[in-house]
């Protein structure tokens, strides 16, 4: 499966995340991969880890969130748009084999497939002020 494959499908979890408890998520997760075909062991281990690892994440992504977005504070956002932001953030930040133009660019490709009218500029713009190192600004 090519990258951008995995990941759609890593933001696709976290999405799922949104809308089931912490102790439903192993039932889905399984659920989830059940239903793929043609899944490659090594696919579903590194979807599995980066899932993971975001969650993990979780709390300090979502500061560096709300320190950048103007008068959208992670609980407000859509939820299309915040797991799309979540995935980029962890790649920008925690993720030394992703640039963080990639990450940008991904994101927002995500974003202009599952989200809504304005999900593409409102990923970019957050996106691009944590790149350049402008939040809280």
């Amino acid at each position: 499966m090519r990258r951008r494959e995995l990941r759609e499908h890593i933001f696709k979890l976290l999405f799922m995340a949104e809308f089931n408890t912490p102790e439903e998520m192993p039932e889905q997760l399984r659920l989830y991969f059940e239903n793929m075909e043609a899944l490659e062991e090594s696919d579903q281990q590194y979807m599995e880890q980066k899932y993971a690892a975001v969650r993990e994440k979780l709390s300090g992504i979502d500061e560096r969130l709300n320190g950048t977005s103007k008068g959208w504070k992670t609980g407000r956002m859509n939820k299309v748009d915040l797991s799309a932001l979540r995935l980029a953030v962890y790649e920008m930040l925690y993720d030394e084999t992703i640039p963080a133009g990639v990450a940008i660019n991904e994101a927002v490709e995500i974003a202009k497939k599952f989200g809504g009218e304005d999900s593409r500029s409102f990923v970019n713009g957050i996106l691009g002020k944590i790149a350049a190192g402008e939040e809280n600004a």
